[in-house]
């Protein structure tokens, strides 16, 4: 009796399979990687009273497991390390363009800004099934070493099977540094661009709302048209660079295409 329930052991043990000690890392299994672009029409500037068309880069890593409710294309580019389904929360990061006279004119004179990175946190609630809280924190690098925080509430909700609608406020708080790289005029800038010297403090920048439609072409493509309307607001209001050669209500209109990869790692 005892050699056939140790020979049914080791059958059992046998059995199992040769990679089953892989599965217990956590980059192993399905996941997705989604890519594509943003054209829209916005100001030249944060402040600016002009219009160009812009272009970005669009990208989404996760796991194919984990299904994401609701996302916008104000989230920067994140990986969750805690996913319950109803609260989610990681890393996050976000490419910062330059800014330059190049750009603009108006900016003729002043500091430019260079090309860097934002990388910080993220935390995302969902207290209904069609209401999303979120909020992010980054700190710059290169471009800025000041702290930037969004935070944002999206009511969604599916038209059909393939189209889903969304709207909601959105906020921005920046400090001391990081507004001082968009909208301070040193006395010295300030000779040199016509511009009134002004010295901002950190706080809120600014306040808006934004909506989209989403469509579900395929399995794997999405598309989206989307507009936003903010104001600048507090001492990123009262720049002379926005006061005396822009303005403080900022609008954007758009249109958004990706396409998802799904591959596995073992």
């Amino acid at each position: 009796m005892r050699s056939s329930v140790l020979a049914a052991v080791a059958a059992a043990v046998l059995s199992l399979p040769a990679t089953a000690s892989a599965a217990d890392h956590w980059w192993s299994g399905d996941w997705y990687l989604k890519l594509g672009a943003s054209g829209a029409v916005g100001p030249r500037f944060e402040g600016s009273d002009s219009y160009i068309f812009q272009a970005a880069p669009m990208i989404s890593l996760g796991k194919a497991g984990n299904v994401v409710r609701f996302s916008s294309r104000n989230d920067n580019p994140a990986f969750a390390l805690i996913d319950s389904g109803a609260f989610r929360a990681g890393i996050t990061g976000k490419l910062v363009m330059p800014r330059d006279n190049d750009d603009s004119d108006d900016l003729r004179g002043l500091a430019p800004v260079k090309l860097g990175v934002e990388l910080g946190g993220f935390a995302e609630v969902y207290p209904t099934d069609w209401l999303r809280l979120r909020g992010e924190v980054r700190h710059g690098i290169r471009s800025h070493s000041g702290l930037v925080a969004d935070v944002s509430a999206d009511a969604f909700a599916d038209v059909t099977e393939t189209v889903r609608v969304s709207a909601g406020p959105r906020m921005t708080f920046a400090s001391n540094d990081a507004m001082d790289a968009y909208y301070e005029v040193t006395p010295a800038r300030a000779a040199r661009s016509g511009l009134s010297a002004y010295n901002p403090d950190g706080g809120i920048q600014s306040a808006g709302v934004g909506a989209a439609v989403n469509w579900q072409a395929t399995d794997k493509i999405e598309t989206s048209l989307f507009g936003e309307y903010k104001r600048l607001m507090g001492d990123a209001a009262d720049s002379s660079l926005v006061r005396e050669r822009g303005k403080r209500d900022q609008f954007l209109i758009g249109v958004s295409a990706t396409y998802r990869f799904d591959f596995t790692i073992p």
